[in-house]
């Protein structure tokens, strides 16, 4: 068979395949959904989709419909694909898979690696592979531009509120090393991530902290840690690297975002 007929034989194959009504049930699938599918391929989203304060790709949202989460009626959605997480949604899932529905379940990213394979894999499934492939460019490109930005041997820890701290193997602290960082997590005794005592952070205090950019507002006893005049003592504000928690949230479009932005914080503050 010629190659020209093969290719495009090929291609007839993924537009025939790719599916029409997909529906979306978590944030992170949102985003995913709304970066690599065509408009007219979305059903519905999660209500997550609309949230200013988490939403990614809210503008990219506007417009779309959202479900009620409920098994029930997305069954009845007349969905041919749905995109679902793989925390706190598994009764829906099974209902869905039970009923014939093909559901594809997307985990958290536990590393780069792990996020460029469920990218190709959920553009593939919308018949978009060029898309994932563009956005893997795009996370590359910042890694690229934000390598090795670091002074030798300054080290970070990522705070979050109740105290919080990510595993050394966690996307943000692969990026963090990326970028020159030592984990003070690893010196805390927390190398797979866990809650730090103030105490502890106080006593041993890394050189920068990293937090979410509202760290600063006390809205309850979790976020009322993140302000403590101990801490404030042991890392101020100027060795405190801020970005925006929509960022941090899902790994995906908001990523080389995220890369940039860390990346400008470090050129900004570390010394």
């Amino acid at each position: 068979m010629p190659v020209a007929l093969a290719l495009t034989l090929g291609e007839t194959k993924v537009a025939a395949a790719a599916p029409t009504r997909v529906i979306s049930l978590n944030l992170c699938a949102d985003q995913l959904l709304l970066a690599l599918a065509d408009r007219s391929q979305i059903a519905l989203l999660s209500p997550l989709a609309h949230d200013p304060v988490i939403a990614f790709l809210l503008k990219e949202a506007e417009g779309l419909p959202i479900n009620d989460g409920k098994g029930e009626s997305i069954l009845f959605s007349g969905a041919d694909l749905v995109l679902a997480g793989s925390f706190g949604q598994q009764g829906r899932t099974a209902l869905l898979r039970d009923q014939g529905l093909d559901v594809l379940t997307l985990a958290p990213w536990r590393d780069l690696a792990d996020g460029k394979d469920q990218i190709r894999t959920v553009a593939g499934r919308l018949g978009h592979p060029e898309r994932g492939e563009a956005l893997i460019a795009s996370i590359d490109a910042a890694l690229a531009r934000n390598e090795g930005i670091v002074p030798e041997k300054r080290s970070i820890l990522t705070y979050y509120r109740r105290g919080w701290v990510p595993a050394s193997d966690s996307l943000i602290s692969e990026l963090l090393r990326h970028m020159g960082f030592s984990l003070q997590q690893e010196a805390l005794g927390l190398r797979w991530g866990g809650v730090a005592r103030l105490e502890s952070i106080v006593e041993t205090p890394p050189d920068y902290l990293l937090m979410d950019d509202d760290a600063g507002k006390t809205v309850d006893n979790g976020s009322a840690l993140l302000s403590h005049p101990a801490l404030a003592m042991a890392v101020p504000a100027t060795r405190r690297l801020m970005v925006p928690g929509k960022l941090t949230i899902c790994g995906g479009p908001s990523t080389p975002a995220l890369i940039d932005a860390l990346g400008s914080e470090v050129r900004a503050k570390v010394r």
